[in-house]
């Protein structure tokens, strides 16, 4: 794949991982036309993949760590290659979920969710992870399809207290910005 801004990043895939083909039309809008990723000391692709997304922070935010977070063991292992192959293993940590310390708070979360596990279980994997933010400062930018309720979804995390904007739409695609809570949320 080549970023916007020019970079070649090489990926390898293989067959029971999301978009083995080719990167998803959802993460493509999000590398193009998500917000610039910020300083930040600690970011997560949650749902990493075989880690189009982790590769693309890791490059634009060289100070920073990046959590490359996933469920599927074969995912990590690629996106693991992947950060090697394009020179930021070092930087990157690819972990299944309960291997991310408790502790750790996050400055950005980055994800192309998965949408068709259910509304319960999305709801849960994002108060999971939004709860991790930082308070105040922390963000997360979402890709999400508007015909699989990226606007409802937007409503739902604003009612449920995490400001939500809709920063770009293209493609079908919404691109989603959600601001922390300004407090802690309990583990």
């Amino acid at each position: 794949m080549v970023l916007p801004e020019g970079r070649l990043v090489r990926l390898t895939t293989d067959a029971g991982v999301f978009s083995a083909d080719k990167i998803d039309a959802g993460t493509r809008v999000l590398l193009a036309e998500g917000p610039p990723v910020a300083e930040a000391s600690a970011l997560a692709d949650v749902g990493c993949g075989y880690g189009a997304i982790t590769i693309a922070l890791a490059l634009r935010a060289p100070d920073a760590t990046v959590w490359a977070v996933d469920v599927n063991e074969r995912a990590r292992a690629l996106c693991q290659a992947n950060a090697e192959a394009n020179g930021v293993a070092d930087r990157v940590r690819v972990v299944a979920p309960d291997e991310v310390p408790e502790d750790l708070k996050l400055d950005q979360v980055w994800s192309n969710p998965p949408i068709r596990v259910g509304k319960d279980a999305l709801h849960e994997l994002l108060v999971t992870w939004l709860g991790r933010l930082k308070p105040e400062t922390g963000t997360a930018t979402l890709v999400v399809q508007k015909h699989l309720g990226a606007d409802s979804l937007a409503r739902w995390l604003t009612d449920g207290g995490w400001p939500t904007q809709r920063v770009v739409s293209r493609g079908g695609y919404r691109i989603l910005r959600v601001s922390a809570t300004t407090e802690e949320v309990p583990s």
